[in-house]
C-alpha cells in the first residue's frame, strides 16, 4: 500500500482546500508519472512491475482500472486492458491490488465513469461515486483521472473526492478552451493532465508543438501541469520539462515493454528490470529539463 507521508495542503482554482499528497510530489522538481494497467498480464506480475516503476524514480503512479470500452486509449493500452480483463481484473480486485502493492508514492486511479457510477461495495445495495471514492480512499488511492467525464457533470464525483480527501485530475486537450477550460480548472486538483496532441494515447517519436501552446494557455492557473500522450524517451521528457511542464506522464512506452515481455515470454523479473531502466531514463530526462533551456527545433 502506498505511504507517501503527510499530505500537503493546496487549493483548487475555486479556492476550496485540498489535502494533496499528489501536489507535494511536484515540490522537489518535475514529477515523473508512469502508467500501467493493473492486472496486465497478471495480478502478481503487475505488482512487480508497479514496484519496479517506483524503484526507477516514479513520483506518482497512475494505475489503470480496466474498462471494456476505453475511448481515450490507443491500441497499445487497449491491448493491456484486454489482457488485464482476460486475467480476471475487477474493481474490487483492483482495490485489493492497491492495498497489496509496496510503494511509497501516491497512486492515482485512471478509469472510466461507467465503472465509478455502477460500483457497489460487496454486501451493499448502494452504488455510485460516493461508494467508489470511499473504497478508493480506504484502499490508499490519492486521486482519480476519468477521461470520459465532462467537468460540467463532475460535481457529484468532485464532492465525493472532497469528502474523502482525493484529488480529481482532468485531461486538457489542445482544443480545450473557453468555458469548458474554465470549468475544468475550477474543479481540478492535484495536477492537470495536459494532452500533448490530439488523438488517442500512444508512444510517438517526436514532441508536439501543441504542447508549448497548451502550457502557455494554462500558465495563469496555479496547479501543476503534467504532460502526457506520446512521451517515450528521456530526450522527450527533457524537452517537455524545459518547455515549462511541471511533470511528464508516460504510459504506452511502458505498456509496450509489458507487451514485449508477454510476446517474447520474458520472465517477470526481466520485464520488471526493463521497466525500471526505462523509468530511470524518463525520470532523469525530466530532471535534466528543469535546468536546460528548451532545445531549438531548427
Amino acid at each position: 500500500m502506498a505511504d507517501s507521508g503527510q499530505a500537503a495542503e493546496t487549493r483548487r482554482s475555486d479556492g476550496a482546500a485540498a489535502n494533496s499528497e499528489i501536489a507535494a510530489a511536484f515540490d522537489d522538481g518535475p514529477a515523473f508519472i508512469p502508467y500501467l494497467a493493473v492486472g496486465d498480464p497478471s495480478y502478481e506480475a503487475s505488482k512487480e512491475y508497479v514496484e519496479a516503476l517506483a524503484r526507477g524514480g516514479a513520483d506518482v503512479i497512475e494505475l489503470g482500472l480496466p474498462f471494456s470500452e476505453p475511448i481515450a486509449e490507443g491500441p497499445t493500452i487497449q491491448g493491456a486492458i484486454v489482457r488485464a480483463l482476460e486475467g480476471g481484473m475487477t474493481p474490487e480486485l483492483f482495490f485489493e491490488f492497491v492495498e497489496d502493492v509496496d510503494v511509497d508514492v501516491p497512486l492515482v486511479c485512471m478509469t472510466y465513469y461507467n465503472l465509478i457510477y455502477q460500483y457497489s461495495p460487496p454486501g451493499s445495495d448502494e452504488r455510485g461515486p460516493e461508494q467508489f471514492v470511499a473504497r478508493a480512499a480506504e484502499a490508499g488511492i490519492s486521486g482519480l483521472v476519468v477521461p470520459d467525464l465532462p467537468a460540467e457533470e463532475a460535481d457529484p464525483l468532485r464532492a465525493a473526492c472532497d469528502e474523502h480527501g482525493l484529488d480529481l485530475v482532468f485531461i486538457v486537450a489542445p482544443t480545450t478552451e473557453g468555458e469548458r477550460l474554465q470549468s475544468m480548472m475550477e474543479r481540478v486538483s492535484g495536477y492537470v493532465y495536459v494532452q500533448a496532441r490530439l488523438g488517442t494515447t500512444g508512444a510517438k517519436s517526436d514532441v508536439s508543438d501543441q504542447t508549448d501552446r497548451s502550457l502557455q494557455r494554462l500558465s495563469e492557473w496555479d496547479v501543476p501541469k503534467a504532460v502526457g500522450f506520446g512521451i517515450s524517451s528521456g530526450e522527450q521528457a527533457e524537452r517537455i520539462v524545459a518547455s515549462g511542464a511541471d511533470g511528464i506522464i508516460v504510459g504506452s512506452a511502458l505498456v509496450d515493454i509489458v507487451a514485449d515481455g508477454v510476446d517474447n515470454e520474458w520472465s517477470t523479473e526481466e520485464t520488471a528490470a526493463k521497466l525500471e531502466a526505462k523509468a530511470t531514463e524518463l525520470a532523469e530526462g525530466a530532471s535534466r529539463g528543469q535546468t536546460e533551456p528548451a532545445p531549438s527545433d531548427e
